[in-house]
């Protein structure tokens, strides 16, 4: 973010190897980016998406139009784990900066956002002069202190420091035009800072609260939902809700590619008929490799909400193959009660008494049924 023709979108496609349209410096000045772009980095790991924003003050909404600045500042801040704001190196000390405003909105927004984690506000430098990079530092750390110091505050965050919301980071790139070779060299350096960024020590590395990949697309539209809705943002409660849309998703998924299961299929016509040799661990392989692959899906979810929709699933999946689980056990009975009154009528017929080729067959046979009914069990 940062203010209108400054070179936002030719810095992201620099960076980051992208294709957002760029300001055309021989057909004026004037507005290029119009609302919100997103797009997938290349040649970057981990997978990285970018968003380049509409410049703030700009004539084109007029200087009493605010509201869509303030709503992507909030945007940004709520999905990103990194904002870059674009600031020119002559307005570092001075009063009347073009980033002062900009920066106002983004420490006014952020206290709206019930967030656990900090994000990294990297401040590029744009067209920097011959002045060393340790002298304008302290500088603009300093205005950018004033400012959080001067913007209203909760009662409850009236003492917090800046360090608590932001990770405040400070690069400086040289002009594009009169430097051209020189930029695109310390962009290139730049860059790798972004290679394993979510890493620990990576410069985006507070991953809490973090939505995963999967749940990202609802995640920003909800997001941007309540936020045109003038609500406040909660972001913890968000990641639960997230997570309760998308693990219920897989869940959904996963039953649902269970029944279709020509493994499924199958034992579950077999058993109809007859005993099936093995069933508990047929029966078991199948159900494993399901929760695996929920597992596997919803793991960067919400613990809580993942467990529960877990058990839900597993739950649903037992009621499913309960019939066959009774199919099966009911022939295990009925072999087991032929085999005894077989082997009791052999016994009686020989030289042993009642009582004990009753105990004998009944020791014997029930053995051999808690030994099937385990088999039936293993799952």
């Amino acid at each position: 973010m940062g203010p209108q023709s400054s070179g936002k979108s030719t810095l992201l496609n620099h960076l980051f190897h992208t294709n957002f349209r760029e300001m055309d410096a021989f057909m004026g000045r004037s507005q290029t980016t119009k609302g919100i772009w997103i797009a997938k980095c290349a040649g970057l790991e981990p997978c990285t998406l970018v968003m380049d924003l509409e410049g703030t003050d700009g004539r084109e909404r007029g200087e009493d139009d605010t509201a869509f600045e303030k709503q992507s500042a909030l945007f940004a801040l709520a999905v990103s784990d990194i904002v870059l704001i674009n600031m020119w190196c002559h307005d570092i000390g001075r009063e009347q900066a073009a980033n002062k405003p900009l920066l106002k909105t983004v420490f006014q927004v952020m206290m709206r956002l019930f967030s656990p984690r900090k994000t990294t506000l990297m401040f590029v430098i744009r067209d920097k002069t011959r002045t060393p990079l340790e002298h304008l530092e302290p500088v603009l750390r300093e205005d950018i202190q004033k400012i959080w110091d001067s913007v209203p505050k909760p009662e409850a965050q009236m003492e917090t420091s800046l360090s608590e919301f932001f990770n405040v980071e400070v690069v400086a790139l040289s002009s594009y035009e009169g430097k051209e070779e020189l930029f695109k060299e310390q962009v290139a350096n730049l860059r790798q800072r972004f290679f394993h960024s979510i890493a620990p020590g990576g410069i985006a590395g507070d991953r809490r609260g973090a939505v995963p990949a999967s749940g990202f697309s609802f995640s920003a539209q909800h997001i941007w939902k309540v936020i045109k809705e003038n609500k406040d943002l909660d972001l913890p409660a968000h990641k639960v809700m997230v997570a309760t849309v998308r693990c219920e998703e897989i869940a959904s998924e996963k039953y649902t590619s269970f029944t279709s299961n020509e493994n499924w299929h199958s034992l579950e016509e077999a058993v109809k008929s007859g005993p099936v040799a093995g069933f508990g661990k047929k029966l078991n392989s199948i159900l494993y490799t399901s929760l695996s692959e929920y597992d596997a899906e919803a793991t960067y979810f919400d613990e809580g909400v993942r467990s529960a929709k877990r058990k839900h699933l597993e739950e649903k999946l037992l009621q499913l193959v309960q019939p066959a689980y009774q199919s099966m056990l009911g022939h295990l009975r009925i072999e087991t009660l032929e085999n005894f009154k077989e082997a009791f009528d052999k016994a009686l017929k020989g030289d042993e008494g009642f009582s004990v080729a009753a105990r004998q067959c009944i020791e014997t046979y029930m053995a051999s049924f808690d030994a099937g009914y385990a088999g039936i069990e293993s799952f």
